[in-house]
This record gives C-alpha cells, sequence and structure tokens, in this order.
C-alpha cells in the first residue's frame, strides 16, 4: 500500500466514531442427528467444522442423586480411568499422549462423564481403550488412598478460605444437609469411602441405560459404525431410580462464620429457585444478567464502580436436574459489610419498583445474543448446547426460545418477574469472615 492509498483510507474513516451495533434477531441451533445403538444409547451427532478432530462426551446418570453413599459418585469418577484389568494408570496414560488425544472423567451434581478428545483419523486406535475404561476398570486401592488424601489435603485449605465455607453453608442451608445438593464434603466422608462402594457405583450406574453419547467434530461413517461396534455393546443394566429427596424448607436466617484473622468477609445471599422447565426461566436468566450477571451489571457498577467496597460481586443461577439455586456472591473488607448488603438489597428493590431503561436492556440483550452467538460457533460449542437440552430434558427449539425472549422480554415483565423471584422475605444470608 502507497502513501497515497494509505491517505485515502485514513480520510475515509471517522476513528471518533464507534462502529454500528450489529442487531442479532435470529440465532438457530444446528439439529443434531440422532440415532441409537444397538443396546440402546442414544447418540447426539453434530458433524460440523473443518478440521479433523472429534469430541466424545459419554454422560451418565450416576451423580449425587443416585449413590448410596457420600462422595462415591465423585471418586467413582475420578479413578475410572486410574487402571483397567489390562493396563494401569500410567499406561493409559501414554497410549492416550502418544496419539496427541485428550481424556478427562468431570463430574456435575447430577452426571458423570468421559470426555474424549482425538484426531479422527486415531479415533479407531483409542476407542478399544475408551471401552475398556467403561467394562474394565478396576479402580486400585493405591490410587484410592492417594485420592482421599489428596481430598482431604485440598479440603483443609478450601476450609480456610472465606468464599468456600460461604458457598457450602448457604447451599447447604437452602437445600439441606440430607438434600443431594446440599451435603458438604468432609473428612468423615472421605474416610468411609471404600473400594467396593465405587465397584457397586459403577456397576449400578454405568450402563447403557444410563448413558447417553454426544459426538462432534468432522464425523465419517466408520466413526458412527465404530460407536455401534465397540459402545453399543456396554451392558444394558438396569436404569437408575431417581429417589425422594427431603423437600424440607427452613424459614431463611442471617447466619454469620467467624474465622480468625480474617481481614475479609464473603457474603452470600440467595434462595431455592427455578428450574429449566419452569416457564420463566428464560425471562429470569435476563433478569440476572442485569443484575449480576456480566461486567456492567446493576450489582458491578453499584458495589464496586461506585461504592468501592469490592474487586469482583455477581449473581448466579446454578440450573440442577432436580433443583436449583441462586445467590448474590461477594467479598468485601470487614469494616464494608454492613453497607454493602443494604447495597445488594437495594439494587433487588430498584428491580422491583422501577422500569429498566431501554438503553440498559439494549446493552444486556447485546451482551446475552453476542454469548448464545458464540454457543453456536463450531461443532464442540453445538454439542454442549445440545447436551444441556438432552440432559434437561427440554424441547430442541428451547435455544431459539430465550434468543426470542431476549429480544422481545418488556421493562414490565422483567419488573414483574423481580417481584416474583427476588422475594427478600425467602433469602438466606451467610457471611463468613
Amino acid at each position: 500500500m502507497n502513501e497515497l492509498q494509505l491517505a485515502l483510507i485514513t480520510k475515509m474513516i471517522n476513528r471518533k466514531l464507534a462502529p454500528p451495533v450489529q442487531i442479532i434477531k435470529k440465532l438457530e441451533l444446528p439439529a443434531p442427528r440422532h440415532f441409537t445403538l444397538s443396546n440402546g444409547i442414544p447418540v447426539y451427532c453434530v458433524d460440523m467444522g473443518t478440521q479433523d478432530v472429534i469430541k466424545l462426551q459419554l454422560v451418565f446418570r450416576a451423580g449425587r442423586p443416585f449413590e448410596k453413599k457420600r462422595l462415591v459418585a465423585k471418586t467413582t469418577s475420578r479413578l475410572l480411568k486410574e487402571g483397567t484389568r489390562n493396563q494401569s494408570s500410567a499406561q493409559i496414560a501414554e497410549a492416550i499422549d502418544f496419539y496427541g488425544a485428550t481424556l478427562s472423567t468431570p463430574t456435575s451434581l447430577d452426571h458423570s462423564s468421559l470426555v474424549f478428545y482425538s484426531l479422527t483419523k486415531h479415533f479407531s486406535r483409542l476407542i478399544p481403550l475408551l471401552t475398556e475404561l467403561l467394562t474394565e476398570p478396576t479402580f486400585p486401592q493405591e490410587e484410592l488412598i492417594a485420592f482421599i488424601e489428596n481430598s482431604k489435603r485440598r479440603l483443609k485449605v478450601d476450609l480456610s478460605k472465606n468464599d468456600v465455607l460461604a458457598y457450602r453453608k448457604i447451599t447447604e442451608f437452602i437445600f439441606g444437609t440430607d438434600h443431594p445438593y446440599g451435603y458438604n464434603s468432609d473428612e468423615a466422608a472421605f474416610n468411609a469411602v471404600k473400594r467396593g462402594d465405587l465397584l457397586k457405583h459403577f456397576q449400578n450406574n454405568y450402563n447403557a441405560d444410563n448413558c447417553y453419547l454426544f459426538i462432534s467434530g468432522r464425523i465419517t461413517d466408520d466413526t458412527l459404525n465404530l460407536l455401534d461396534q465397540y459402545f453399543g455393546k456396554l451392558p444394558v443394566g438396569k436404569r437408575a431410580v431417581l429417589p425422594n429427596f427431603n423437600q424440607i424448607i427452613d424459614k431463611p436466617e442471617k447466619r454469620h462464620f467467624e474465622i480468625p484473622g480474617s481481614m475479609q468477609t464473603a457474603i452470600r445471599i440467595g434462595h431455592r429457585t427455578i428450574g429449566r422447565a419452569h416457564p420463566d426461566y428464560a425471562g429470569f436468566t435476563v433478569l440476572n444478567t442485569i443484575l449480576g450477571g456480566y461486567f456492567g451489571s446493576r450489582l458491578m457498577m453499584n458495589v464496586r464502580e461506585d461504592k468501592g467496597y469490592t474487586y469482583n460481586i455477581y449473581s448466579t443461577q446454578d440450573t440442577m436436574i432436580h433443583d436449583s439455586c441462586f445467590y448474590v456472591s461477594t467479598e468485601v473488607g470487614n469494616d464494608f459489610v454492613k453497607a454493602a448488603r443494604k447495597e445488594i438489597y437495594k439494587e433487588f428493590a430498584r428491580l422491583q419498583e422501577d422500569l429498566v431503561s431501554e438503553n440498559e436492556l439494549m446493552m444486556v440483550r447485546n451482551y446475552m445474543l453476542g454469548n448464545m452467538l458464540h454457543m453456536v460457533d463450531g461443532p464442540f460449542h453445538v454439542s454442549d448446547v445440545v447436551k444441556t437440552i438432552v440432559l434437561n430434558e427440554m424441547p430442541f427449539n428451547a435455544f431459539e426460545y430465550l434468543v426470542d425472549v431476549v429480544n422481545d422480554i418488556s421493562a414490565g415483565e422483567i419488573r414483574d418477574l423481580a417481584q416474583k423471584h427476588l422475594s427478600v422475605a425467602d433469602m438466606w444470608e451467610v457471611t463468613a469472615g
């Protein structure tokens, strides 16, 4: 580019003006291919992308609601890849590394998963190993002992942190200590976990009747044939039965937990809330974003930017399969606890009493739609959205419905939702510091 061309371009562009905002009015979730394996495992295939890479997720109904002893679900999942009848944990790790793949066994409160990334050309070499992990794990005693000891050490460190203690306590109060979402890990619970518990939990829950398979990336016919050849032979077993949860709801209270020598206090304010199946859920997601769901939120602008009480403050929806909770979270200096609490409740009241301005609502719409655009960018992201829809038994138009709600919700509807779902009388309050 010569000097004359550069001068002409510079003259044409007014750098004092921001580029125009592009309004997103319509987003569609690409429909996955859906079929079942020979043993009944449902498969959701997202064949997209330009890179020869595969992401495979095997998700089992094997989380806390289905365990017979506390912490067994998490421990079983973490030790799943630590040895089989034919291979040690070191051999398994070496085989995965040799082909440049990655393997993890993450857990949520509801599910345990096996997540695997591989080049498409190496998938056929590694799928026998994945099948072996799901049919012949041994849960070695020495690995169990190491996991328990490491977990107890991490727990001791975590319990010295204000924010961890506050989170543990508010979820305990909201759900109750007998609820799978409400109990907390402790040293005694870790010590009580035995190898036989893991074997029994695996046998009861890691079978075809409790499994969902999600595969995404560049998928060939050979890859799909391999799925049935290997995973289609997993034992059928029996679908895990969901137990009755303890639904006793105590009257909300304010609780403080003293941590000697602490310079800050963690604050958690929240209550049980609606799940994804509730008709208000999409609108409540918009409301939560306005309140504390992004950097420009009301809580952030007030408590951090204006008052300077904290470095970070947010509100969140913890949405599980069988129950959900909402809470505001922050840490402030000990001298600012009372003032920060006052401002949090002030923001609840503002949303319940006043209409959100059109400018603020437009900013939140653009933020949320930008995030949703990212959610359908590429096969792996699309597969994650599909997984959420399937596991929550939602209709496949749920994503498009949320887009419509974000675009169309009115200030009046947001105020109504705040009055309905941000009742101060329902709020638990926990401070730790």
